[in-house]
């Protein structure tokens, strides 16, 4: 194999070696469903498999189908996650047998496809990248189901940099135009092409992601109970949720608790706020007086450089992300305290806009101009309109391979389940 070729067959090698870690508890946690929101966990793991086995086998090698059978029941788009567990599912020794099979046979496509081609799937391993983003963001769900099964031990932990004080709020971002979106990083999805020039007025955005002291106060002031903070259906969806702080938070007395995977902690006050709703978000961002950042604004205060004039695969350049520079890939299973990576900064001084949490924006999930679906419609283009919010960056959980400055993710305003945070942003005074 060349260099390009070890390198997809590392990724694919360590991706699944995460998928594994998640789904080595006792069958009957990977079987249950733990949320109507979540699939069994046993689901998810024969997806990925039937995902690369589509894509991988059949659409990039024309290799005859494994499991035929199997393909509507681990079709994402005809089945919703509530229903999932009626399916005549794989178990997980089977599930685990098949993935196995339909990876030695990628490997063997890998070894013959010839990168350079004309054909975009195989072009640059762009098949190859596509499961591997996939397979890392079903890896972040099962995460994300993990915790709502409360079940303890089933996570790793690790150490994170210490936080810092000081510096400022807010940094400015001057008016002019940027470019939006990418034409040349080879594993980027069809909604984050074409690039295209955006030319925005000057505001200023937060430096860090608003943290839990700074929610909680919100919290102390009633912002939970004061509809002026909330648009019309944050307001509803208020009242009939009948939330009051963010998803895993239990008021004691007068101090603030969370379940983190199975246990029970004080709530770490300078830590970015996550398992917040697009909702509880934008309350929160009016109650002190800003917004949320549109998606163009994010984009450009994260990876626009403004002296090369041109565009950062990460805030801080091209270099791959390290734990100076970002909390990716699950070196703790929890955000890094603010102020962690100074070295991550971006070329505006906004730090920690990739890991930690993944960020509201202010937009709704659309098309940019000149838009087409590839290599099938039902990645993006079903979703575009105004039912899904627009999340920008990555969270602790979100594996590198899957994260960059133009990488865009979309969930229901409603959700909070999700490793989700945000920071907010305002325009120039004029």
């Amino acid at each position: 194999m060349n260099d390009s070729k070890e390198r997809i067959a590392a990724e694919l090698l360590a991706v699944r070696d995460r998928s594994l870690a998640y789904t080595e508890a006792d069958d009957d946690l990977l079987v249950r469903q733990h949320s109507p929101l979540m699939s069994p966990l046993v689901w998810d793991l024969a997806h990925v498999g039937n995902y690369e086995e589509l894509w991988v086998l059949r659409a990039a090698g024309g290799i005859e189908p494994i499991r035929p059978e199997i393909d509507d029941i681990y079709d994402a788009f005809k089945h919703p996650r509530k229903d999932r567990p009626t399916l005549p599912l794989l178990g997980p020794a089977e599930a685990r047998r098949y993935i196995e099979g339909v990876r030695g046979r990628v490997l063997d496509v890998l070894d013959a496809i010839d990168l350079e081609s004309a054909d975009p799937l195989h072009r640059d391993g762009f098949v190859f990248g596509l499961v591997i983003q996939h397979e890392h963001q079903h890896d972040e769900t099962m995460l994300a189901t993990l915790q709502l099964s409360g079940q303890p031990g089933l996570v790793r932990e690790g150490d994170l940099p210490q936080g810092r004080g000081g510096g400022p709020e807010e940094v400015y971002v001057p008016a002019g135009p940027f470019m939006m979106g990418t034409a040349t990083l080879p594993w980027a999805y069809d909604n984050e092409r074409p690039a295209h020039q955006v030319d925005l007025p000057a505001y200023w955005i937060d430096r860090l992601p608003v943290g839990n002291r700074a929610y909680a106060a919100f919290i102390e002031e009633g912002g939970y109970d004061d509809p002026r903070w909330w648009s019309a259906e944050g307001w509803q969806w208020r009242q009939r949720s009948g939330v009051s702080a963010p998803l895993f938070w239990v008021r004691d007395g007068d101090a603030w608790w969370r379940r983190r995977f199975g246990r029970t902690e004080p709530v770490p006050m300078d830590e970015p706020v996550q398992h917040v709703s697009w909702y509880e978000a934008d309350a929160y961002a009016r109650w002190a007086g800003k917004r949320l950042p549109t998606e163009a604004e994010w984009e450009k205060a994260c990876g626009w450089d403004p002296e090369a004039r041109r565009a950062r695969r990460y805030p801080w350049g091209a270099d791959s992300p390290d734990p100076t520079r970002a909390n990716l890939g699950h070196r703790a299973a929890r955000p890094a305290p603010l102020g962690a990576y100074p070295a991550g900064a971006s070329a505006y001084g906004a730090e920690q806009m990739v890991g930690d949490v993944w960020e509201w924006t202010g937009s709704w999930f659309q098309p940019y101009p000149g838009f087409r679906a590839f290599p099938y419609k039902e990645y993006s283009e079903v979703f575009f309109g105004q039912e899904y919010r627009v999340l920008r960056g990555g969270s602790w959980a979100a594996d590198p391979a899957a994260v960059r400055t133009t990488f865009r993710n979309w969930d229901y305003p409603i959700r909070r389940q999700i490793f989700t945070g945000f920071r907010c942003a305002r325009s120039e005074l004029v």
